[in-house]
């Protein structure tokens, strides 16, 4: 059983034709790995009729599958871009489309970016049709819902403070993040980061370290203006991220470098678990 059988809606498919081929999804497109199958119809259903064009195209999207900011945005985009390799072409319900779009659009307008006109959900067939539709409302209550990164203003990086200060920006807060970012190049010349969180604290008693960790990479990907800021040079580059969680809303209110040779982060992050806020 295949990972898409979940999405599927039962019906009559489209076949747009006999004229396409099966092949191995290649290496190169990393977000389409182990989504449940291995082979892919060329041409695919954006129109793309070699292979070099398919990871061409497809790479572009990998930034906005690294954000997860919708839970099918790998399905949506993968049955566009490397469509299972069954009789008849399997399209991404009409609903699916609209439900990524509503979650991601804001984060492509992040970075500058309309949501393209050929992801347009109305090119999609309705749910009555034989698509992969958007798994049911059941699926959120079965996993624990975590506040969401947003798109925002990108705070100011502070270089000099004091300890004191610090601890101070502590006791409004409910995390604080150590940072270490390192930039990358891509076969295609893009940009790309690795991101490495340790968290410090945390007062938001149900989140976990690791989920924190997730929540402040996200946060990173969708700002990628304020990450451009924080990584000037392919040198890493080590800061502590501080904010709250408002309403579901990651918000992050100060960026702080840190140095090897400033000892007040060091100094702020160790004095805080005997720290009495006034």
């Amino acid at each position: 059983v295949f990972a898409l059988n979940g999405f599927l809606r039962v019906a009559t498919a489209l076949d747009i034709g006999l004229s396409t081929k099966c092949v191995v999804i290649p290496k190169e497109m990393g977000m389409c790995h182990k989504i449940g199958y291995s082979e892919m119809r060329l041409p695919n259903l954006m129109g793309h009729t070699s292979m070099a064009e398919v990871i061409q195209k497809s790479s572009t999207w990998q930034h906005l599958v690294n954000t997860d900011c919708h839970p099918h945005v790998r399905t949506f985009l993968c049955s566009l871009f490397a469509p299972i390799c069954l009789d008849t072409f399997i399209q991404p319900c009409r609903s699916m489309c609209a439900s990524v779009r509503a979650s991601c659009a804001p984060v492509l307008l992040c970075q500058g970016q309309p949501w393209p006109a050929s992801l347009d959900c109305d090119r999609f067939p309705g749910d009555e049709d034989t698509c992969l539709a958007p798994l049911s409302k059941d699926y959120k209550h079965l996993h624990k819902v975590l506040p969401k990164p947003t798109c925002q203003t990108c705070p100011a990086v502070e270089e000099f403070f004091t300890h004191k200060r610090v601890l101070e920006a502590f006791c409004d807060s409910n995390f604080a993040v150590k940072v270490k970012l390192s930039k990358k190049r891509t076969a295609f010349e893009d940009q790309e980061y690795n991101i490495e969180c340790q968290v410090e604290f945390i007062t938001q008693g149900s989140l976990l370290p690791y989920e924190t960790q997730s929540m402040i990479q996200q946060w990173l990907l969708i700002n990628e203006k304020c990450i451009e800021r924080m990584s000037p040079t392919h040198r890493p580059m080590v800061y502590l991220l501080v904010g709250n969680i408002e309403e579901g809303i990651i918000l992050v209110k100060q960026v702080y470098r840190w140095q090897r040779k400033d000892s007040q982060l060091t100094l702020a992050t160790q004095k805080w678990r005997q720290h009495k806020c006034l």
